[in-house]
């Protein structure tokens, strides 16, 4: 964690300087990592402004073993004190470096595909006015809590991340919700003492750059958005270090309410992810408002073989507390399945991967429908655990054929059969220690 850092802050600082403001030599960024989208791969690198009387430079990237010049994408202000610089990679580029950091590129074949979600450390107060309970009312139980995010036993996000780049994936999936660093950390709370918050760069930062930094060195993500990363909350960050869009001249990029769909094609296997960080889990009296997300399904052109991503899943399941003082399963998300025709997704997708529940579950269905995973386990505070079977019940018109959940933080790989027919997802601790693993097919996913 301590080299890091180091590398993510130590080099990036520029000191002193003249007292006018002058042009600086292309400083080592504190970032430089690859985002996936439907223009390809995007090299993107982070320099930190540094004394105001220096103007931040972006940094050369050498592609092929020729120099190019990276495009601002964002300049210094004074919640993101950074210059973001961008580059979409050539396809079939072979090689890509900045500041002499080797960049991970997308591979020829896929071998394994590491998937994660919800890794934030929670920050957050309780609800003290009625924006606040509006924007929070598809999040149950999740106000007035406080992580330990100075102790890796409670937040795990960087040792889990050193222990997944240490497998080397060729892909990472993060199925969204980056930052949890809402509200200050509470005076004279020792688990949280000193932690930045709000939607700025010293929290990005603390949240999600530098515990990611070994897994951003070792492999491109497709960097998915969740609810904690709409324009009311933290979009203004996602807008700039993550969305994978270029920045198509304008400066800064502004947040986006709904982004439209996707794809992402790595090897032979097509991803295609659908923003769904703004659809209600569940639906007011009037209805779903789920026009926007029915109009996105229709335009997806999937290949066989397709996994959809997006942050809050289809088909998953919750609790949440009931009248009489326990505890009762609760559906999601009821927006997007009103936005499915007789609950079918388009042909040819084969699983859909998602995260927004804090917990870990896999459900095929009855009625021989995709797949879905939840993998919201990645290292923000955990949901209660789901104690009752989940077979037999009724969700989205079908009802679930097979389920396996989880309550620990830890990651899913995702690996290949020999003969291509199914994939193998290896759920994993935090340390990399295996849990179990399910063997997973177009219509059915069946965990050991």
């Amino acid at each position: 964690m301590l080299k890091s850092l180091l590398w993510m802050i130590g080099p990036a600082l520029v000191f002193g300087g003249p007292a006018t403001t002058a042009a600086a030599e292309p400083s080592a960024p504190a970032a430089a990592y690859v985002v996936l989208g439907g223009q390809g791969a995007m090299a993107r690198a982070i320099v930190p402004s540094g004394a105001q009387a220096v103007v931040p430079v972006c940094p050369e990237i050498t592609v092929d073993d020729r120099s190019q010049t990276m495009t601002v994408r964002a300049r210094p202000d004074t919640a993101f004190p950074i210059l973001v610089c961008e580059f979409l990679l050539p396809s079939g580029a072979r090689s890509a470096a900045i500041g002499g950091q080797a960049l991970p590129l997308p591979k020829a074949t896929l071998t394994s595909i590491a998937a994660f979600g919800d890794t934030g450390c929670r920050l957050k107060a309780g609800k003290s006015s009625a924006e606040d309970a509006a924007r929070e009312s598809n999040e149950p139980d999740e106000t007035g809590k406080f992580q330990d995010c100075n102790n890796q036993a409670d937040w795990p996000f960087a040792p889990m991340s050193a222990t997944i780049a240490g497998v080397t994936p060729d892909v990472v999936v993060h199925v969204g919700d980056y930052l949890y660093r809402e509200s200050p950390c509470p005076s004279g709370d020792t688990g949280c003492q000193g932690s930045p918050s709000g939607d700025n760069w010293a929290t990005w930062q603390a949240d999600f750059f530098a515990p990611a930094a070994p897994l951003l060195q070792a492999a491109p993500w497709i960097a998915t958005r969740g609810n904690h990363e709409t324009c009311k909350r933290n979009g203004t960050g996602y807008a700039l270090l993550l969305d994978p869009a270029p920045g198509g001249g304008t400066l800064p990029p502004a947040c986006t309410k709904l982004i439209d769909e996707y794809q992402v094609d790595v090897a032979d296997r097509r991803f295609i992810i659908l923003d769904s960080s703004d659809a209600a889990d569940e639906c007011p009296q009037a209805g779903c408002d789920s026009k926007p997300y029915a109009e996105q399904f229709a335009r997806m052109r999937a290949k066989p073989g397709t996994w959809l991503v997006t942050h809050r899943p289809i088909w998953g399941f919750t609790t949440a507390k009931s009248d009489s003082g326990g505890r009762s399963l609760v559906i999601r998300n009821m927006t997007l399945q009103a936005a499915l025709e007789n609950g079918k997704l388009p042909n040819n997708v084969d699983l859909v991967l998602s995260g927004h529940i804090h917990l870990w579950e896999a459900l095929s269905f009855a009625d021989g429908r995709p797949p879905q995973f939840v993998l919201g386990s990645g290292s923000t505070e955990l949901a209660h655990n789901i104690k009752e079977s989940l077979i037999g019940q009724p969700i989205g018109g079908t009802t679930v054929a097979s389920a396996a959940t989880d309550h620990h933080f830890g990651y899913t790989l995702f690996t290949p059969s020999n003969s291509g027919r199914h994939w193998t997802a290896t759920y994993f601790d935090t340390g990399g220690k295996k849990k179990f693993a399910c063997k997973v097919e177009s219509a059915e996913v069946t965990c050991n």
